[in-house]
């Protein structure tokens, strides 16, 4: 195990500098944008290629010295050549990625490719707890946690020396607990990748030289899916089976905080933003080589959760995924993503509540409206429903009749109706205040009244002419007034 490790620990001292030499002469760059990315000059990447070959070059080398270890080893080879595929699949999507830019959309098509090799292979997450699984549920769960893992150290990738280090994290943690439960095929497979990283973090630690680039975040991120997955079949309990979570729990967290916030403003999933846990405390006014020591703070405290959790015998594991549960929330308040802002006010302070009843109002107004039988039916509807949305006034005009509904307004609305006439709602303060749903009241007014007017006389097509014998009907109660009209 110290051969793998100082192996690939010199191999990837030395081949990093060659990779960066050969990305910068065919200009395979990642070019600052001011906005995303932050640093000011252009930095090569390809990084996941000194690692993967450091790692590999490290197997390869123990067994032409031909250690004892390698019948250790010999045992896991058939899964690894099995594994093999999907590897090349996944460092591949990712290779083409640093070189031409490909669409988000291939990008996942590549990850649930290579993540259906690897089921295909072998890699079957079978128990939760130790309650086994059918075979399409533990297809659905491995498949869509390694895509999860390859995709959040990806996302993760945005500060120098983050995504590798927390990657480091989560190797290390995943190595001593694979030690500490005999798992030695886990061990074998997870130490030259941990040496691999940190001969990598000489030059990728903040001032970055060269970037682990796509290939090497996608390929980290899946084969720590991968070991997630054989760590978790010595899992006894539920909570154990969260502990291959906590090791990458920081980019987890970063990837699921993505994915609510873009649901939630109505954006792309898989589009690209500037509001990721880095890009948060960069906006705090941190440096980039603060945050990254904060975040990796974060991931040992995680680590240390992830080996408790592994510990035979150990009372109070619940409380410490409680303990990482509300140190996560804190951490989250403390981002102040105005989206969660939001979503709690309209979950704990009622305006979720009111919002319903609001939708439920409508619903009635809606229905009551259309089941008038004439335009008075229909203005003593509007009358009575129009109080619950903060409208207290009202004047309609339809045809050469006008109805009016007298009171102070602080501001009003117009709705046209095309060839009818027209309605104006009149609000005052307090009405404006006790709803946020009055755009929807007039929208519904608006397409309610127009289909009824189409009901009750669908041959009027023109607005009336007034004239002096029906211009009294509207002098009889104007409305008080307003100079924004």
């Amino acid at each position: 195990m110290f051969f793998l490790a100082a192996v690939s620990f010199v191999l990837s001292l030395l081949l990093t500098p060659f990779v960066r030499n050969v990305a910068l002469r065919l200009r395979l760059f990642d070019k600052p944008d001011h906005n995303r990315k932050i640093h000011k000059v252009p930095i090569p990447r390809l990084g996941g290629v000194a690692i993967l070959a450091s790692t590999l070059a490290a197997y390869g080398l123990l067994f032409i010295f031909n250690f004892k270890a390698t019948s250790v080893i010999s045992g896991g080879l058939p899964l690894a050549f099995r594994l093999l595929p999907a590897v090349a699949v996944i460092f591949g999507i990712g290779l083409l990625d640093d070189i031409c830019d490909l669409p988000a959309v291939f990008k996942l098509v590549g990850q649930v490719i290579a993540a259906l090799l690897a089921w295909g292979g072998g890699l079957h997450l079978t128990t939760i707890g130790g309650h086994h699984l059918v075979p399409m549920l533990s297809f659905v769960l491995t498949t869509a946690w390694i895509v999860l893992c390859s995709n959040a150290m990806n996302l993760i990738d945005g500060v120098d020396g983050l995504a590798a280090g927390a990657g480091l994290f989560a190797v290390v943690t995943t190595l001593i607990a694979a030690l500490l439960h005999s798992n030695i095929c886990l061990a074998f497979a997870t130490i030259p990748l941990a040496g691999a990283l940190l001969g990598f973090l000489r030059y990728n630690f903040s001032p970055a030289s060269i970037f682990l680039g796509d290939c090497g975040s996608l390929t980290l991120g899946f084969l720590l899916g991968c070991y997630g997955v054989l760590w978790s079949e010595k899992s006894t309990t539920i909570l154990s089976m969260i502990a291959p979570l906590m090791t990458l729990f920081v980019p987890l967290l970063d990837v699921a905080l993505a994915i609510v916030r873009r649901f939630l403003s109505g954006k792309p999933i898989f589009g690209a933003d500037r509001r990721h846990i880095h890009h948060r405390l960069l906006s705090r006014g941190f440096t980039p080589r603060r945050v990254v020591i904060i975040l990796y703070g974060f991931c040992g405290l995680a680590s240390i959760a992830g080996l408790a959790l592994t510990v035979p015998d150990v009372q109070y594991r619940g409380l410490v995924v409680g303990v990482v549960i509300v140190i996560a929330w804190l951490g989250i308040r403390g981002l102040a993503y105005l989206e969660f802002s939001i979503l709690g006010k309209a979950l704990f302070r009622g305006e979720f509540q009111r919002w319903f009843l609001a939708q439920l109002n409508l619903v009635e107004f809606e229905r009551k409206l259309l089941a008038s039988k004439s335009l008075e039916e229909a203005w003593d509807v509007l009358c009575r429903e129009s109080a619950v949305f903060g409208f207290s006034g009202i004047e309609m005009q339809v045809d050469s009749e006008t109805w009016l509904k007298r009171a102070v307004s602080c501001w009003h609305v117009r709705v046209d109706l095309p060839g009818r006439g027209y309605i104006v709602l009149d609000c005052n303060k307090e009405g404006y205040g006790s709803s946020a749903t009055v755009g929807l009241f007039v929208e519904c007014v608006a397409s309610a009244f127009l289909k009824k007017l189409e009901e009750l006389s669908p041959h009027r097509s023109e607005l009336p002419v007034y004239t002096e014998a029906n211009s009294d009907a509207l002098r009889l109660e104007p409305l008080i007034a307003n100079p924004l009209r």
